[in-house]
């Protein structure tokens, strides 16, 4: 059996889909990435399979979905958000931070279909404070949006994107999928993964406890944040989800061509 190259999220989040993964080097290769990193490893052929922020998707033609898991949530997420000191009305620029195109193509679907703003968008690095002095929000992403001291700011509020984006749809939001292109795994590859995932979701507090910060307060709040904010299985709602994600992401021309969801079979 091949081992394959993976390339996984580095964030608490991805961290119970890898679970145990490290120890089957007869089948997996894995380097720890941000997510954009991941999707731009992927497309250039440096991995053959990567936990690919989900609109990236669509950048590439013919790619595979590994089936039954992801990274989802189904109401506020926790990390993801927009944090800005203005009623969302207000705004008018929003730094965007450079390490996930799903949340920024979310973000730009909310401000058209949901908030009814048209700002201006700017990609910068993720430091809360240099973007709010450039902009009238910022959008975070993964640890650096859950341990976010936000309330000790003043008037500075936390929109959260996957209650947004719920509260608009009823479904669903999907932040990454396992993706690679046809024939790069074989069943024996996607049945560890399942393991994986299954095990790593009994796990959680253990992983919370090993990738989570060490200050007590943040670590409850890693512990809560994978028991009850992030999911990790793929169901049909979570398909419906995606598919509205992109049907609006096509509509609003921010992709040029829809993609049909292609699963590898077992």
């Amino acid at each position: 059996m091949s081992v394959i190259r993976v390339g996984a999220v580095q964030y608490l989040n991805a961290r119970p889909l890898v679970h145990g993964l490290d120890d089957q080097k007869d089948l997996f290769s894995i380097e720890f990435d941000v997510p954009a990193k991941c999707a731009a490893l992927l497309h250039e052929r440096s991995i053959d399979l990567g936990l690919i922020p989900t609109i990236e998707y669509l950048r590439k033609p013919n790619y595979y979905l590994v089936p039954d898991i992801g990274v989802v949530s189904h109401g506020a997420v926790e990390s993801v958000a927009l944090f800005t000191s203005r009623p969302v009305q207000a705004i008018r620029s929003i730094a965007v931070d450079t390490s996930s195109r799903t949340a920024a193509t979310l973000l730009r679907i909310l401000c058209a279909e949901w908030f009814d703003i048209e700002p201006n968008f700017h990609t910068m690095a993720p430091d809360l404070d240099s973007m709010l002095k450039r902009c009238d929000a910022a959008l975070l992403i993964g640890d650096t949006a859950l341990f976010t001291e936000h309330e000790t700011v003043i008037d500075l509020d936390k929109i959260d994107l996957g209650e947004e984006w719920t509260a608009m749809t009823g479904l669903p939001f999907v932040w990454a999928v396992w993706s690679g292109r046809e024939g790069a795994v074989s069943n024996k590859h996607l049945t560890a993964l399942e393991n994986a995932r299954d095990s790593g979701m009994r796990s959680l507090d253990e992983i919370a406890g090993l990738f989570g910060p060490e200050d007590e307060d943040q670590a409850e709040l890693a512990r809560e944040y994978l028991q009850k904010n992030v999911q990790f299985e793929l169901t049909d709602d979570c398909r419906s989800g995606i598919t509205r994600y992109f049907e609006l992401a096509l509509e609003m021309g921010i992709f040029q061509h829809s993609g049909s969801l292609q699963f590898y079979e077992k």
